[in-house]
């Protein structure tokens, strides 16, 4: 019986940590909204003569400045494509020269082998031609 009582103790303990919880994201929430209700209003425009006079200017000021970050775009992505087309046929200059390494590699370790092999007969040969003199 006192196993259960402590459970009920535990489970409002943990009910009161959610409720406390649930309230301070409900509190977050309504902040939030607020906050993002004043930036949706919409703000009081009061235009003057001159300021209606200079949006054309404006409009146009806009173009030249798309038009320029355009042409600086492109020349960057010009030298991008340039720069990735040049290290790809790196990458591919690499691969080849790593197989022909690897070749002649192998070539090597072979040869080695042979001469190691031919080496051996070699010696084995002049050791029996000793052999032969000392028996003589």
């Amino acid at each position: 019986m006192a196993a259960i009582r402590s459970e009920k103790v535990e489970s409002t303990g943990e009910n009161s940590n959610l409720n406390a919880a649930s309230e301070v994201e409900a509190g977050i929430r309504d902040f939030v909204r607020n906050d993002i209700a004043q930036l949706r209003r919409p703000m009081p425009s009061v235009r003057s003569d001159a300021e209606a006079a200079l949006e054309p200017n404006t409009e146009a000021t806009v173009n030249n400045v798309n038009s320029l970050i355009q042409r600086v775009a492109g020349t960057s992505l010009a030298e991008i494509e340039n720069l990735i087309s040049e290290l790809e046929a790196l990458r591919d200059l690499l691969h080849h020269e790593g197989q022909r390494v690897q070749r002649e590699i192998s070539g090597y370790a072979q040869l080695s082998q042979s001469a190691m092999k031919s080496t051996r007969m070699i010696s084995d040969t002049v050791s029996q031609w000793k052999d032969d003199i000392r028996n003589i």
